[in-house]
């Protein structure tokens, strides 16, 4: 089945709140099992659709969120601040959660960021978390060195000083397939930011993603669900360093998956279907162990936390 085809959205689905989200009704005995995709700072959850199309196909009922201030202008995402992008997440979250059984958040990139930010907050909305290219810093091998410091910014926020200002987007752009990097390329250079979100970072919004990051880290110990973490080797944007943070900190049982053969944009990358099957095969476990285990739902994922080497499963992957 051609993963580029247009999901047909159901007239009224009572959660989709924007034109660009989309809702995908599940079916089967993974109907139950709702899976919030979460896109990325500067992003859209056109990004997340591809995942979106394969966990639907075997039957997870899905829901792709658009953060606040996502899809627009420069000047719509800087008018927002981070706790606006968490509460989509978590009004995503409510909404999805009132029409399946149980909840997994993935998301990509910042995203990531904002499902671990769920996960530590409303530990009892969320039965599993996928974090993929994690985002917590610019530290990627193809970021500029200034961009390693925009930690400093704050300052020139306080005094009114770079509104407009932006760090703009450059080669290889997150995407190690030439093809598909040409695709997104061109739709971000006709400005479709709902398909291929903004060309650049606004300096005021990169405060705000620093401003959460620092929150999410010193929360990571509260996060309870199974986790499934998946980095590529190669990420241009966020260094491995980002995923190692998770591995030492979050106590829940973790999958690690690492990836060969792609840059920071895996669910559209080169091995994005091995992305889609380690996504599909995580939810099914989480489905399983609530199905199998309702008064303790996660048994099947109970490895010793006290051993931080035991709970981590590297798999290398090539595509």
């Amino acid at each position: 089945m051609n993963e580029e085809k247009e999901f047909q959205q159901p007239a009224e689905d009572g959660l989709r709140v924007t034109p660009h989200e989309f809702f995908m009704p599940g079916h089967g005995m993974n109907a139950g099992t709702g899976i919030l995709l979460v896109h990325g700072l500067t992003g859209a959850p056109n990004e997340m659709r591809q995942l979106g199309l394969s966990l639907n196909r075997v039957g997870f009922t899905v829901y792709g969120v658009q953060l606040a201030g996502h899809c627009g202008t420069p000047e719509d995402l800087v008018r927002t601040r981070w706790q606006d992008w968490a509460m989509s997440v978590h009004a995503g979250a409510l909404r999805l959660r009132g029409q399946v059984d149980r909840l997994v958040v993935m998301g990509l990139s910042m995203g990531a960021v904002l499902a671990l930010e769920l996960a530590s907050e409303r530990p009892e909305l969320v039965d599993g978390v996928g974090a993929f290219s994690t985002m917590f810093w610019h530290d990627g091998w193809s970021m500029p060195s200034y961009a390693r410091l925009s930690f400093l910014l704050r300052p020139f926020r306080a005094l009114g000083i770079g509104r407009k200002k932006m760090f703009m987007e450059r080669e290889p752009y997150g995407i190690k397939n030439e093809t598909t990097r040409k695709r997104v390329v061109g739709q971000m250079q006709q400005g479709d930011s709902a398909s291929a979100g903004l060309r650049g970072n606004p300096w005021y919004s990169v405060i705000e993603m620093h401003a959460l990051s620092k929150n999410v880290r010193q929360r990571l110990g509260r996060v309870k669900a199974p986790c499934l973490v998946m980095h590529a080797s190669q990420d241009d944007i966020a260094s491995i360093a980002n995923a190692e943070l998770i591995l030492r900190k979050v106590r829940a049982p973790i999958d690690f998956v690492l990836l060969r053969d792609s840059y920071h944009m895996i669910t559209i990358d080169g091995e994005r279907r091995t992305v889609f099957a380690h996504a599909a095969g995580f939810a099914s476990r989480v489905t399983a162990s609530s199905v199998e285990a309702p008064v303790r739902p996660r048994d099947s994922f109970a490895i010793p936390s006290s051993d931080a080497s035991s709970r981590i499963k590297l798999d290398s992957m090539t595509a």
